[in-house]
């Protein structure tokens, strides 16, 4: 029997995409921690709304960002409240250390 090269797989059909969320590469967290024990006090609030507004970041799937935290053992901050979970994980990560 002859193959045909030209015969082409139908395609399934697509999924829909999973939405992109822009996430800091470092972790926000490490980031804040870092520059606040570089600075030997606690961060203010303009510093941390400064340091999140400068942070690098890349657009990852949401899941991806999922996988990546639990991987990571410490706690993701969301850029819109910062400052609030800042605050607890700056606490929790200071007992821990």
């Amino acid at each position: 029997m002859f193959n045909n090269p030209f015969t082409f797989k139908k395609k399934k059909p697509e999924e829909p995409e999973e939405q992109l969320v822009p996430t800091p590469i470092p972790a926000l967290v490490a980031i804040l921690l870092n520059k606040e024990r570089e600075k030997g006090s606690p961060l203010t609030e303009n510093e941390v709304f400064e340091i999140r507004d400068n942070a690098v970041c890349t657009m990852l799937p949401i899941s991806a960002r999922e996988k990546m935290e639990e991987s990571r053992g410490y706690p993701y901050l969301n850029p819109e409240y910062v400052w609030e979970q800042w605050q607890e994980a700056r606490i929790e990560l200071n007992q821990n250390s």
